[in-house]
């Protein structure tokens, strides 16, 4: 017994982490299974997970609860950034993946495993997210995964667990579900002909309140401190208030088509209430109150670190500059941002903040102008146009 090599798998409950629990303790593994909680499952799911675990053959399971670290290393500055990959797709698996490979990684060399092993395939993401952050963060441990080494079909799997007395509800369903505190991910059904989208059935949230209704969200330095004048210390207890309230009229639908770190693309629907409705209620308040080109050069910084955390880059060392500019933008942006929300849809409405930079005593857009006389603007059109009559008038042949 003393020989044996210790195994932390990362253990989510489904078919491939399940098999891989039993094929490795079968095969003299002394197994730890280890589910990293980023916020997307239940309490009865987590103790579901624990008896499975125990009748699959581990020797210990721990739940290793990350939640609070996903937002304050990862969520906070989402938000800070508006990032929404290919301006559609809240980044929530994939920034899921890089901390509960993290957690992973840590409680291996906490109790000094010799690998790690996880469920993932070859034709995905996750392979990239898990295997980079172990290889960097738990280095020399070996890394096992038999359904992308062996290509294991789902019957093979079944068919195993089933003849080692293991029995579970393994049905193959139409769609895949990844539910996480920043959304659900939707693949399968017709998600894989590019000419449908998803119909109703296909959500698991479904409008319940049909009349509309504003939404208030307070950020102060860019984090959300109330939702509807209740204020929230725990800023997980706000996220998941504001889910419930965009969840009720089936908020934040959509599906994102985009490039795979592997290279092919690929096609996920998603529902995302909370993440849609944070995102441009804060990009509602920060219009008022960023100048132009802190919002132009926030968005460069948040564009790039919205690629880099999805294409499992979060360890690269610039992650942090970039993580300093963000919260550096954030110091102005304190106030209210309104928004109404129906069903399906929600529009902005205002803020309320005293850093509104529309309040300026220079002059009301469109109206009136207080800092400047109309000599003064007419000269400031003239000089600005220099460039361009400089230009045309030596090339009056390009003339548009």
């Amino acid at each position: 017994m003393a020989d044996k090599k210790k195994v932390v798998v990362a253990f989510s409950g489904g078919l491939d982490t399940s098999y891989t629990v039993m094929k490795l303790k079968n095969d003299g593994y002394e197994v730890y299974a280890a589910c990293a909680n980023t916020g997307g499952f239940s309490a009865e799911q987590l103790k579901t997970n624990e008896e499975n675990a125990y009748k699959l053959g581990a020797k210990q399971y721990v739940t290793l609860d990350v939640t609070q670290e996903y937002y304050e290393k990862s969520l906070k500055y989402m938000i800070f950034g508006n990032v929404l990959r290919n301006n559609c797709y809240p980044i929530s698996v994939s920034s899921e993946r890089i901390f509960q490979a993290l957690a992973i990684a840590r409680y291996a060399k906490e109790i000094g495993a010799d690998a790690i092993a996880h469920g993932s395939t070859g034709a995905g993401n996750d392979q990239i997210r898990f295997d980079m952050t172990f290889l960097v963060m738990a280095p020399g441990v070996e890394i096992i995964t038999l359904t992308r080494d062996h290509a294991l079909s789902r019957k093979e799997e079944v068919d195993y667990l089933n003849e080692h007395g293991f029995f579970a509800d393994f049905t193959k369903l139409k769609y895949s579900y990844n539910v996480g505190i920043w959304g659900t991910s939707i693949c399968g059904g017709e998600i894989l002909d590019p000419t449908q989208g998803l119909p109703e059935d296909a959500y698991l949230k479904h409008v319940t309140n049909e009349q509309p209704s504003l939404l208030k969200i307070t950020f102060e330095k860019g984090e959300i401190v109330a939702v509807n004048g209740e204020k929230f210390d725990d800023k997980i207890q706000a996220i998941q208030k504001i889910e419930e309230i965009g969840a009720s009229y089936a908020i934040g639908r959509d599906c994102n088509v985009g490039d795979t770190i592997i290279g092919i693309k690929g096609r996920v629907g998603f529902e995302a209430a909370a993440p849609k409705l944070i995102i441009e209620a804060h990009r509602l308040l920060e219009k008022s109150t960023l100048s132009k080109w802190q919002q132009y050069w926030k968005d460069q910084v948040a564009n790039w670190y919205g690629m880099f955390l999805h294409e499992s880059q979060y360890l690269e060392p610039v992650m942090p500059d970039m993580e300093a500019m963000l919260t550096s933008s954030q110091r102005n942006v304190t106030g209210t941002a309104i928004l109404e929300l129906r069903p399906y849809s929600f529009q902005t409405v205002g803020v309320d903040s005293d850093n509104d930079l529309t309040k300026s005593k220079l002059g009301e857009y469109g109206e009136m102008q207080h800092g400047w006389t109309a000599e003064e603007a007419k000269g400031f059109i003239k000089v600005s146009s220099t460039p361009l009559r400089v230009y045309y008038g030596i090339h009056p042949e390009e003339e548009r």
